[in-house]
């Protein structure tokens, strides 16, 4: 698709409204990362810096798959998501972004449009590449927010939106909603690379065997859904920001912790997380290696503009999760 992407003639209105008629757009730039929806910086003529997100189909790179149907983490993208999300979190206390305008009745662009504070260009993952004792703090405490997330509990799990709707209906558990989700992500990923197709069997019988070893639960903690140190911001103060929020979701909290472990590493210990059911962190692990291939392979058939960095990603997750069946203590 040819893809048509804001310009500062179109913000004109929206800055008038918002800062006055007398100021004037310096520069409006278009942030690197974001593949569901468009983040720009825009500066103005009195040094006001503000973040501009848009939810325009142009800006959504990820084409439509197969999809189980109560799955939670699907389209995990869109204004109303963005703003029950960011009430959420504001209310047990995470730093976010401030939302400064939120525009669902697209008076600006054909579009959903939010301005939010700049928090700056310094992500916890540059910290740490950099400086990892300087992240020290700013890591200990996104793991307060994170613990005030995971024990912020619900009786059910699904998106905040569709919880208060009433339309979460729990028709199965959790972990065979996993279960479903990361086999149809190996089918589709088998039919991409013939490595998977040959060990398609032995792969989806280590994710059931896995998925037997898990016991029922009934509390779901508030949890982020794909929480990397590139999704959190550091202000000159030390203070760690959260971004990328339309994923949160009442869920296990093993979900988003076997996330941490994989994107924080070395310093995933600095986040001092809560107490996790082993069993059901190990599926979640192996699921998301799955996911971690079908996802960039699919999106690699898109115009996505770094193209070989999925490719890269798909490749070491297909070694991983291979690896795991040769490490698995059960016969094959």
């Amino acid at each position: 698709m040819t893809r048509a992407f804001v310009q500062p003639d179109d913000l004109r209105h929206l800055v008038a409204d918002q800062f006055g008629g007398d100021r004037r757009i310096v520069a409006l730039d278009r942030l690197t990362g974001g593949s569901k929806k468009g983040v720009y910086r825009l500066r103005l003529d009195d040094l006001t810096q503000v973040i501009v997100y848009v939810w325009a189909a142009g800006e959504n790179y990820w084409p439509p798959s197969l999809t189980v149907p109560d799955d939670p983490f699907t389209d995990a993208s869109g204004a109303d998501l963005f703003a029950a999300n960011h009430a959420a979190l504001a209310a047990v206390d995470v730093r976010i972004p401030r939302l400064l305008m939120l525009d669902r009745d697209r008076r600006y662009l054909d579009a959903d449009v939010a301005l939010l504070e700049d928090a700056g260009a310094v992500t916890l993952e540059a910290l740490l590449a950099r400086d990892p004792a300087a992240a020290a703090g700013p890591l200990a405490t996104l793991g307060g927010a994170l613990r005030r997330m995971h024990t912020t509990l619900c009786a059910k799990y699904g998106k905040l939106t569709a919880i208060e709707r009433g339309e979460a209906a729990q028709r199965r558990r959790t972990e065979d909603v996993i279960v479903d989700r990361a086999l149809s992500q190996l089918r589709a990923a088998a039919v991409r690379d013939p490595r998977l197709a040959d060990a398609h069997d032995q792969i989806a019988g280590h994710v059931r065997r896995l998925r037997d070893a898990v016991r029922e639960r009934r509390a779901y903690g508030l949890v982020h859904g794909e929480l990397g140190p590139d999704h959190v911001l550091v202000t000159p103060d030390g203070e760690p920001v959260m971004i990328d929020i339309e994923g949160l979701t009442y869920f296990d909290v093993e979900w988003e912790h076997a996330w941490l472990r994989m994107r924080f590493r070395d310093a995933y210990p600095l986040l001092r997380p809560v107490d996790l059911d082993p069993h059901r962190l190990e599926l979640y692990r192996y699921a998301q290696v799955l996911s971690l291939i079908e996802g960039p392979l699919r999106i690699a058939d898109t115009d996505f503009p770094n193209r070989q960095w999925m490719l890269d990603l798909a490749e070491w997750n297909t070694t991983k999760a291979l690896a795991a069946l040769r490490h698995a203590d059960y016969p094959r």
